[in-house]
């Protein structure tokens, strides 16, 4: 797979990508569900993070899910085994180079995937070629450029606007979620169906608090910091005055909005 990033590469970041599945499993999921005897394909299911939602929610579906990791597949068969969970298999697969048959599945599910690859809409026909006729593809990305807060602050905009330049220098965009129906679109996809899933967080929402605006998207700046610092992206003061803009947002005047884009889309 021409992909940088590994999904839970550190524990750090395993434990952000645990808080941001368990705080938006209702927002993201709550509408994913596939019938009883049906093969579904997870494509980069990185250390299980949705993985467990996605079986809980379709418990007679027969589910293989997908990593290039070994090491995040370990730790994704974990969270499935102590979950109790049976229907899941896990195997080692990079996405442009599917192990499959063509036709071997009746739907394929992506979660923040495609902002790490350079090369999305051939990811997406890849996984195409996996899927049956009138099988579906569920895709979720969230985007950064939809970020906004209360008070707003210079600082944190500059300082998400790092994470955002260094993830295009990776190769991947953090803000492919407003581009989900054209690139479906690209891949050859049909009957595509985008709906937006805004994150709107206030003091009077303390789990959103911690989970989602401390622990997920804070925590997901703060971890670029050294990074942003040595590539001359950003003064080193600068940063950390954007993190306390962000962490400023989680005080009782404070708001903070994300959104999410998820498609469904149809194989011809």
């Amino acid at each position: 797979m021409n992909m940088k990033y590994v999904h839970g590469y550190d524990q750090r970041e395993n434990i952000r990508l645990q808080d941001q599945a368990s705080t938006l499993v209702e927002l993201l999921h709550s509408d994913t569900a596939y019938p009883a005897g049906s093969r579904v394909l997870e494509a980069g299911c990185g250390t299980g993070a949705q993985t467990v939602t996605l079986a809980l929610n379709s418990p007679l579906a027969h589910i293989t899910s997908i990593d290039i990791s070994e090491s995040s597949l370990s730790e994704a068969r974990k969270k499935v085994e102590d979950a109790g969970i049976g229907n899941v298999r896990f195997r080692q697969g990079d996405i442009f180079h599917l192990a499959f048959e063509p036709d071997s599945f009746d739907h394929v599910f992506v979660c923040f995937v495609l902002e790490h690859l350079e090369r999305p809409v051939d990811a997406l026909h890849c996984l195409k070629t996996v899927l049956k006729g009138d099988g579906t593809i569920t895709v979720i990305e969230g985007d950064h450029g939809s970020t906004y807060f209360y008070p707003d602050s210079e600082a944190a905009h500059k300082a998400i606007q790092c994470q955002v330049e260094l993830q295009k220098r990776a190769g991947g965009n953090a803000n492919i979620g407003r581009e989900l129906y054209p690139l479906l679109k690209r891949a050859g996809f049909s009957s595509i169906r985008v709906s937006p899933r805004s994150v709107y967080v206030d003091y009077s929402k303390p789990r959103l608090v911690e989970g989602f605006t401390k622990n997920t998207f804070t925590a997901m700046i703060e971890g670029v910091r050294q990074s942003s610092i040595e590539a001359g992206l950003i003064e080193e003061e600068t940063f950390d005055a954007g993190i306390k803009g962000l962490y400023r947002t989680t005080e009782p005047d404070g708001v903070f909005c994300y959104t999410f884009f998820k498609a469904v889309a149809v194989k011809e």
